[in-house]
């Protein structure tokens, strides 16, 4: 299967699927992925990053030696909202290791506060920082201010998302 090729059209629901079975926890077969997330052409890029956050979702592991490129993705200009958001979507699934914490709290705590930002990207965003806190509980506070300032606009994700969140801020899970 050549993924390049089954990612440069609309994906429906059932190849996403099949992509995802066939990747795994082959480290060649996400390696394969992630490259056209990172170098195919616009559209490829957008249609393989929906699979590649299922991927991370049953398979952790696998992501880890390509979530530095990943993350430094996330910076690019230009870079599609799917992208962004399949990118902060797995990151959900994964412990963050050390070395790239910071850069993906940065990367987070703006999505969060960007009001322009997509729903979907600011909520993962929000469980990507509240994973974190558990980790790095200076995160804790900033996380509580940026929630409560923004959740009396707050559509009903975003505010679902925010009890959530709070709701496990306050236990200290």
């Amino acid at each position: 299967m050549k993924l390049m090729q089954l990612v440069e059209r609309r994906l429906t629901k059932a190849e996403c699927e099949r992509i995802v079975r066939y990747v795994g926890n082959d480290s060649g077969r996400m390696a394969e992925l992630v490259n056209v997330v990172l170098k195919g052409n616009h559209k490829a890029q957008q249609y393989a990053s929906w699979p590649l956050s299922f991927c991370v979702e049953r398979n952790p592991p696998v992501v880890l030696p390509h979530l530095s490129a990943l993350v430094k993705n996330l910076r690019r200009p230009g870079i599609h909202d799917a992208v962004r958001r399949s990118t902060i979507r797995l990151m959900q699934f994964i412990r963050i290791p050390k070395p790239l914490q910071g850069k993906v709290a940065d990367i987070c705590f703006a999505n969060l506060a960007d009001t322009r930002e997509t729903i979907a990207v600011r909520v993962f965003s929000m469980s990507v920082l509240a994973n974190l806190a558990n980790e790095i509980p200076e995160f804790r506070a900033e996380l509580k201010i940026i929630i409560e300032h923004n959740l009396p606009y707050a559509t009903p994700a975003f505010a679902s998302r925010s009890r959530k969140v709070l709701l496990m801020l306050k236990r200290g899970d």
